[in-house]
């Protein structure tokens, strides 16, 4: 019993020393190869001829175009794609009906199909040679090759994240405080408000931070429905690709670096929300 008593028993998750100094190794290095170094270098050809010529080449008209219309479509698609991911994952978690496996992996669907057949599928759907495209041509209010076409793309390849976000935690939370309310002559817009939304507002919060990064940086859908037409329907990496098969290297990495600076304020604004309020996180996820 002695020899028993002195026996240390090693956790399953811990390593010996060499071992999680491995792993830190390889994490770092895989960090530095597939992230850190090509920012630096999205920064350095930026940066490549001095300030000076990066700050002109964004100034240039086409660039300028791109920035404004990159901002418009997020602006447009993310509180549109948050309302459906919302409404999404209310139908999924609060009703039981036939077919709900089936609805969820439609919301999967833009995680595993191409972009580019995606924005395919908008063409066909669209274009001025199918019967609702031509007739929305006729009219005057064009899907392919304008802006409503570009913003149904991104909704599309952008429409899982809010509800993937929103679905476990209102799962997990179950319908007791909404049914509460209910028997207490609250309507559906006030239980939605006052019960609902505070429950998930961090979930919401991060679906929409993820929601407006995927949408400034899509392409392939975009680069379909969009035709390409510089200074009208070229967004930000539309203008990049187009920028360097010209070989305006500065310019397109110019570019290309206030549209990775775009996605580092996204990224660092959940970071300080999750720092900010670390204990009210703690507490939504706490089982």
């Amino acid at each position: 019993m002695s020899d028993i008593a002195h026996v240390r028993f090693r956790s399953a998750t811990e390593e010996p020393p060499l071992a999680r100094r491995a792993l830190i190794a390889a994490a770092v290095l895989g960090l530095g190869v597939l992230v850190a170094a090509p920012l630096v270098v999205v920064f350095a050809e930026a940066l490549a001829r001095g300030w000076s010529a990066a700050i002109a080449s964004l100034g240039n008209r086409d660039a300028l175009s791109a920035i404004r219309l990159t901002l418009l479509i997020a602006a447009i698609s993310v509180p549109l794609t948050a309302g459906f991911g919302i409404a999404a994952a209310w139908f999924i978690t609060k009703f039981d009906f036939r077919g709900k496996a089936i609805l969820i992996t439609l919301i999967d669907l833009p995680f595993s199909v191409s972009p580019v057949v995606a924005g395919l599928c908008i063409v066909l759907m669209f274009g001025t040679n199918s019967l609702v495209g031509g007739w929305l041509v006729a009219s005057g209010f064009p899907i392919v090759f304008a802006l409503p076409g570009i913003v149904l793309a991104t909704m599309f390849v952008t429409f899982p994240f809010v509800a993937r976000e929103l679905i476990p935690v209102m799962i997990e939370q179950g319908r007791a405080e909404e049914e509460a309310a209910l028997t207490l002559g609250a309507s559906g817009w006030r239980i939605f408000r006052t019960v609902t939304l505070p429950n998930i507002r961090w979930a919401l919060l991060y679906g929409v931070l993820l929601c407006n990064a995927r949408a400034m940086g899509e392409f392939g859908a975009v680069a379909v429905v969009s035709g390409k037409i510089r200074g009208q329907t070229a967004t930000m990496p539309i203008t990049i690709e187009m920028l360097y098969n010209e070989y305006l290297s500065v310019a397109a990495f110019s570019l290309a670096a206030v549209l990775t600076l775009l996605a580092l304020v996204t990224l660092m604004l959940k970071t300080a929300l999750e720092i900010r309020h670390a204990d009210q996180l703690a507490a939504l996820r706490r089982p």
